[in-house]
């Protein structure tokens, strides 16, 4: 039978699917379920490894019940996972213990020594990525400092996406754009001993894996894995990328006509551009974001807001909680329904917001973790319309904040994730960064970049820029064009927007020490 079906596995820190796609990118399938994890006080945010595993398992499995005649008509697989986090296994390729997530913020003390160090410098340059609290390079040393037990039980720290690719293949391998954005540099794309040195991992080196890069090497599903997947033995497996560029393929960050940027406005904010050699990087003085190798020597260029969709759910309950008050109980999901009428007809600019509600603070495209939201210019003419617009209004800024921090704005920007299914905050973004936004018709993103990923290294596309022009160019929405009366408002509040962050920073300590004080 004729192999034209590739999968693509995407397991997100909350939702794991599995999706099935014919060789010109069209969705046949899809199976997909809820992952749990669990958070605690003092900044815990842990997944059991098996659990996702097994999830991760009966999503191909029940997708191979769904698909007529999938194991023999699939031709390559693959997968991409939640970023950052810490997934550790011993010599067997058992989990050692649960997998620390990229939400954890345990180990804000070991970040904040880095970054504070003459150490840090070295470190970004190299790999051209700042240093947080969500990064296994951080977490690493909490753990070896915390819970040297568990280290010493491990052979290999993996990331989730490696975790599956190990459960999948038996291979315990490092993805090449974790591996370097962590532990490398990204002219060698390869572990540097300087890098390794500075963060003070030496000890710790034998738990990096060999680094692959998915579009180039692929292993072959075992007999026990096909066994629970219901996929054949020696289907050949490609290990995608950080989901977040891996999603970015999806939306044609690879297209070589057009080199868009890329907004996902999920729970989080993810702002990427494309570039296509190391020349083509731009590094910033606060020393923040990431820069994550793809396929042919290019790479993906990334600034993340802790929270993006998380302020609009946040105003919603505040709606919702004042009119369970008044004797009026309503379902979120209508309060949020009604809020694209309620933003068109407030005053554009009537109140300032800064989106940092995430109690983790903000990560880009600056790091302090005890950053906090805030209204500003607000008087007795600004009401709730113009309130709720004001917090659409802080999300297209820091976006913008984020895209200024990595050179000049992308000439398109293509959008996907929940909250950009507003069709007014598109309009205000497509403003704020006087370019045109476009959606992409393609529903399961981070499936289907790693599933594009597969396609290159199995033959069916001689590169990602070739797989763009079959799976995303047929898939574009018309195009959003800025408002010129609205981008000249915004030109001219974008400076007060970024001054006042700096402004704030002060407060926010003062503020955060008080807490603890009372606390």
């Amino acid at each position: 039978m004729k192999k034209d079906i590739l999968i693509g596995l995407d397991a997100g820190t909350s939702v794991i699917k599995a999706v099935a796609f014919d060789l010109t990118g069209r969705q046949l399938g899809v199976a997909g379920v809820g992952n749990r994890y669990r958070t605690s006080p003092d900044g815990a945010a842990v997944q059991g490894m098996a659990q996702t595993w097994q999830l991760a398992a009966q999503m191909l499995y029940q997708l191979s019940e769904t698909i007529p005649d999938l194991a023999s008509r699939a031709l390559a697989m693959g997968v991409t996972a939640q970023g950052d986090g810490t997934w550790l296994i011993d010599a067997g390729g058992a989990a050692v213990d649960n997998a620390m997530l990229w939400l954890d913020s345990r180990a804000v003390e070991e970040a904040r020594a880095i970054t504070g160090s003459d150490r840090h410098d070295t470190i970004y340059r190299a790999t051209a990525t700042g240093v947080n609290l969500c990064q296994m390079r951080a977490q690493l040393p909490w753990l070896r400092r915390t819970a040297p037990g568990t280290v010493a039980k491990a052979a290999h720290a993996l990331h989730c996406k490696e975790w599956l690719y190990c459960c999948l293949t038996g291979e315990a391998v490092a993805d090449v754009s974790e591996a370097v954005l962590n532990f490398g540099d990204i002219r060698t794309r390869a572990y540097s001993d300087d890098v390794i040195a500075a963060l003070g991992l030496d000890d710790l080196r034998h738990l990096l894996p060999p680094i692959v890069d998915g579009s180039r090497t692929a292993h072959k599903l075992t007999q026990r894995a096909a066994a629970e997947t219901g996929l054949p033995a020696g289907l050949p497996v490609s290990l995608g990328y950080m989901d977040i560029v891996t999603s970015g393929i999806a939306t044609g960050l690879c297209d070589a006509a057009v080199r868009p940027g890329l907004s996902i406005l999920g729970s989080t904010g993810v702002h990427t551009r494309h570039a296509a050699t190391v020349d083509d990087i731009v590094l910033n003085p606060d020393r923040t974001g990431y820069t994550v190798a793809l396929a042919d020597g290019a790479f993906g260029q990334v600034q993340t807001n802790m929270a993006a969709a998380i302020n609009i759910d946040w105003i919603a309950g505040i709606a919702g909680d004042v009119l369970k008050s008044a004797g009026h109980p309503t379902d979120q999901s209508d309060i949020l329904g009604g809020f694209d009428a309620l933003v068109a007809s407030a005053r554009p600019g009537a109140a300032a917001y800064h989106p940092y509600i995430a109690p983790t603070g903000e990560r880009g495209p600056f790091s302090d973790a005890e950053a906090r939201a805030s209204f500003t210019g607000l008087d007795r003419t600004v009401g709730w319309p113009e309130m709720v617009r004001g917090v659409y209004e802080g999300l297209a800024m820091a976006a913008r904040d984020c895209y200024a921090a990595m050179g000049a704005i992308p000439d398109e920007i293509r959008v996907a994730g929940g909250a950009a299914r507003s069709a007014q905050l598109v309009r205000i973004l497509a403003a704020t960064l006087d370019r045109p936004v476009r959606a992409v018709a393609q529903e399961e993103t981070g499936a289907a970049g790693a599933a594009m990923i597969a396609a290159v290294q199995s033959g069916v596309f001689g590169s990602l820029e070739e797989a763009s022009t079959v799976w995303v160019t047929p898939l574009l929405c018309d195009a959003v064009p800025p408002d010129p009366d609205l981008t000249r408002l915004y030109d001219g509040l974008f400076p007060a927007f970024r001054d006042g962050r700096h402004t704030m920073q002060p407060l926010w300590h003062s503020q955060a020490r008080t807490r603890k004080d009372i606390s």
